[in-house]
């Protein structure tokens, strides 16, 4: 939030409920009703952080996130539209319940999936933002193009998604991808990019993190953004703190060294 402050940017809160769905904390020993319980305590965790804001350019929007239900990098089975809107619901409602923004779904897999998210969204009344990972040819796991992903989300739900996003791929993976354009990939307006350059399949067995280079990344950011202008909201994947935002920052608004030394 200092970062975004001192750009005069502003600036999307994810709550950290990515794994804050049943499955996942039935695993970690958790009762049910701290679904509700933990969501609702994520969103007014960064409700409390935005009041202190005084920054007149800085808008500070709470998101809430959801995760797959399967594994992110490698799902064992594909969800059905109709399973992931029964399964997502309940966090959606919570998180919605809780105040929220918008919904964001993170990290999605397939097309099915998100539009289980979308009208479990669209049940609650609340923005949703979906946000697909693909792999290192531009790809969701299961092999569907994003343009594909993108269009056919927007054709089961009547467009209800607020905008599309790519997380969890470093821009040379999905460069391409976005500029070969198409009616989905206009509709694509965030991007949430790794700091490395491995796969997936490779960032999964690595033992040490790969923070790659802040200032590198920032500049390929950026320079996706300046070939798809529609892209407004930008941050950080796997690997990624408050360096690669402060870095990210900096080259959006073509700040020096200055902003640098501002960052927390």
């Amino acid at each position: 939030m200092r970062i975004a402050a001192d750009h005069h940017l502003g600036v999307v809160l994810e709550t950290a409920t990515w794994r804050a769905s049943r499955d996942w904390l039935d695993r970690q020993g958790f009762a049910a009703g701290d679904v509700a319980r933990l969501n609702r305590l994520a969103v007014q965790l960064l409700d409390e952080l935005r009041q202190p804001t005084t920054s007149p350019d800085t808008t500070v929007v709470v998101s809430g996130c959801i995760g797959p239900r399967l594994d992110g990098y490698a799902p064992e089975r594909a969800l059905s539209a109709s399973e992931a809107h029964d399964y997502h619901l309940e966090q959606v409602t919570a998180l919605a319940g809780a105040g929220a923004d918008l919904v964001s779904a993170i990290t999605m897999t397939s097309a099915e999936e998100a539009i289980g998210v979308t009208r479990a969204c669209q049940e609650v009344g609340v923005p949703a933002v979906i946000s697909f990972t693909v792999e290192t040819d531009g790809r969701l796991p299961d092999g569907t193009a994003l343009d594909d992903a993108v269009r056919l989300v927007d054709e089961e739900t009547g467009g209800y998604p607020a905008y599309y996003m790519v997380n969890c791929a470093h821009p040379e993976h999905f460069s391409d991808v976005l500029a070969a354009g198409g009616a989905g990939i206009e509709r694509i307006r965030g991007i949430r990019c790794n700091a490395s350059r491995l796969s997936h399949a490779e960032l999964d067995e690595a033992e040490e993190l790969d923070a790659g280079d802040p200032v590198e990344l920032a500049a390929q950011c950026v320079a996706l953004r300046g070939a798809n202008p529609q892209i407004t909201v930008l941050g950080g994947c796997c690997g990624t703190n408050h360096d690669h935002i402060a870095a990210l920052a900096d080259a959006l608004t073509g700040a020096g060294a200055g902003a640098a030394g501002a960052r927390p």
